[in-house]
């Protein structure tokens, strides 16, 4: 799957593969978040702000990589 673009002041764009979510910000890092369900995914997109959403659900809550 290729990334998405999406409406963020902080997030370009995520993709979502093997219950893995990858979020590039628009810094251009990319960072990839195990265990993701897909269903948090499908509300990530759907959120009125994908930035406070992803703060709130994702962010501290999954473990992380930064990806090269």
């Amino acid at each position: 799957m290729e990334f998405v673009e999406v409406e963020s002041s902080n997030i370009g764009a995520v993709k979502y593969e093997d219950s893995t979510l990858y979020i590039r910000f628009k810094t251009g890092a990319v960072y990839s978040y195990d265990g993701v369900s897909e269903e948090l995914y499908k509300q990530l997109l759907n959120a009125p702000s994908i930035g406070k959403f992803f703060a709130a659900n994702i962010k501290n809550a999954y473990s992380f990589t930064k990806e090269e």
